[in-house]
Formats: structure tokens, sequence, C-alpha cells
């Protein structure tokens, strides 16, 4: 670790190094304190939710669902160990617990991050297989769903412990009050480990998505091109494709940013950012335990339909479907087959 860094752990005092200079306004820190409080107190709604739904009505935990649970998980963990944290540091405006907690925080929001964000990539690739049938009659199972939310954590775990061994390392960033890879200070050992994570756990994840949810598009396109005369299937067809929008540009609004910042940083170390802009990127990826929950579970017909009935003391004021016509646990589309019969609905 960079001597310029270690100041940073024992002094509410600026960074040692030319990198920061000086501190933000305390006002800065007090409005990101309570953009942070707002992120820990929806996040911890929402995503608690999605936990209590899910352990409540069975029908909800097919394993085409178990990914959005692994998700609400993910995402419940970075706010205990990230938004909370941060929050709490912002009231004082610095990092307050010391260089163990610091390096502990930033391998958990790293963690649980990197898992939340393979799992939409998961998520996407589940529905591609199951929509667009590439493997055939594939019957997606319950032992298929735990490889997919397996393979989130060991994959996530593999590329997030490195810093704790020397390969790169966990420091504040930003404004300090928060910790993560050190992708500002510079030198090959930071950069090398900066370039293989962006590859692993951002270009990766979004060629995945990119690639399912396009072939699965394609593959609604080609269904209601058929279908002309189905008023229900264009209609469908038009708020899938809207759907399928808004996840890609969630994905991005929540990890371009940080990914786009290392990456500039860890190729031109001599490039000056204020603190305030420097710590925006954990920020945009942190608010993203609100969104997630509502455009990955709650846009899900049958996820609501059971949250509205558990708030409703086992009533939904707003009718919706049975337990028969929701049973399949598909996220997107009830059925995309083959031959003339081809149907799209929204989930």
């Amino acid at each position: 670790m960079h001597a310029a860094n270690m100041s940073a752990y024992e002094t509410p005092g600026p960074f040692d190094g030319p990198q920061w200079p000086h501190r933000a306004p305390h006002s800065t820190y007090l409005m990101v304190s309570v953009l942070m409080g707002m992120v820990v107190v929806l996040a911890f709604f929402v995503n608690g939710m999605v936990i209590v739904v899910s352990i409540k009505y069975k029908k909800l935990r097919s394993p085409l669902n178990y990914i959005l649970l692994n998700l609400a998980v993910a995402d419940l963990l970075v706010t205990i160990f990230g938004s909370s944290v941060s929050f709490h540091n912002n009231i004082f405006g610095y990092f307050t617990m010391g260089k163990a907690v610091c390096e502990f925080e930033g391998f958990m929001v790293s963690l649980t991050g990197i898992v939340g964000l393979w799992s939409l990539a998961i998520l996407a690739f589940e529905r591609y297989i199951v929509i667009c049938k590439p493997m055939g009659d594939f019957r997606f199972q319950q032992r298929h769903a735990v490889m997919g939310c397996s393979f989130t954590w060991i994959w996530s775990f593999m590329w997030t412990s490195p810093p704790l061994f020397g390969w790169c390392s966990y420091v504040p960033e930003g404004l300090r009050t928060s910790c993560g890879p050190n992708w500002y200070t510079g030198g090959t050992n930071n950069n090398s480990y900066i370039m293989a994570l962006f590859t692993t756990c951002f270009m990766m994840p979004l060629s995945t998505i990119i690639f399912s949810y396009s072939n699965l598009l394609i593959a609604l396109r080609a269904v209601a091109a058929q279908q002309k005369e189905s008023e229900t299937t264009q209609r469908a067809e038009r708020e899938v494709t809207r759907m399928v929008i808004a996840m890609v540009l969630a994905f991005l609004i929540c990890w371009l940013p940080y990914a786009a910042f290392a990456i500039v940083m860890a190729s031109n170390k001599d490039i000056v950012i204020e603190p305030t802009l420097a710590s925006m990127p954990s920020y945009f990826s942190k608010t993203a335990t609100v969104y997630n929950p509502v455009i990955y579970v709650f846009m899900n017909k049958q996820f609501r339909n059971c949250l509205m009935t558990l708030l409703c003391c086992g009533r939904n004021p707003f009718g919706g479907e049975d337990e028969s016509s929701t049973a399949s646990g598909r996220t997107d589309v009830t059925s995309v087959s083959e031959g003339g019969g081809n149907k799209i609905t929204p989930a």
C-alpha cells in the first residue's frame, strides 16, 4: 500500500499525497450522508420485502426465481456493509473506523456488488436459455439454479480476494468515507488488477447481458411478426422491449461510471480528479440496491401480486392472477414456443 494513503486510516486530515490535496466542503459530506441514508432505508425495505415474500410464498421458489432472491441478498449485504458505513462516515467527514474495517468494507462491498452484477448476467442468460431454447427442450431445474447462484459467489470471491493478499489493495476512495480497490494511485500492481477486474467483472457480464437480451428480442420480434393481427402479442412485445432496455440502462448507469473512472485512472495516474467527483461512481453503484429490485422483481407480475397480498393482509386489492396462472415462475415472458401457436405474454 502506498504510504500516501496510510494517513487516511489514522486521522481526519487530508491525504499526504498530491492526488487529494484538500477535503470537500462540509456541506458535501452532509448531502452525501442524506443520500446514503435514503438508500439505506429504501434498500433495506425493498430487498427485505423480496426475501420475506420469497420465503412466505412457495410458488415464488421456482428455479427461475432463485437468481432474483440471490440478487436481493447481495443488494441487502451491499447496504449493510457499504451504504450504512458510508452514511456513518459522511456524517463525520472521514473514514472513522480504521484500516482493518476499511479493508473489510472494501472487500465485502466489492464481493457482494459483483455478486449482484453477475446475478443480472445470469438472470439474462437464464431467460435466453428458457425462452430462445438454444439447447432444445431444456428443462431448467433446481440444480441449474443453484449452480448459477453458486457461480456468482465463487467467481466474485476469486476476483475480490486478491487485494487482501497483495495484488492491489482496498483503500479510502474519493471523499475517503468509503473504501474500494486502489484504482487511482497507479503502478503495475494496481493497474494489472484493475484491468483484470474490468474484464472479468464488467465486460464479461455486460457482454452476456447484451448477447442474451439481443437474442431474446430477436425471438420475440419474430413471433410478433407472425402474429401481426394480434394486438395482445404486439403489446406484449413492446412491453418486453421496454423492460429489456430499462434493464440494460440500469446496468450501465450503475457500473459504467465506476468502470470508466477505474480504467481512466489506471491508464493515466497523473489525472487529478476532485474527491467529490471521484466518489460518485461508488455512490452510483450503491444506489442500484434500490432500483434493481424495482426493475427485476417488482415489475414481475408474480412477485408483485404476492407482495400486494402480503402487505394487504392476504387480499390483493388490485385483483391479480391466481396461483395456477403464476406458477410458471418466468420473469419476462411466459412462452415463446415453436409453430403457429406462438404467444408472448408479460410475466
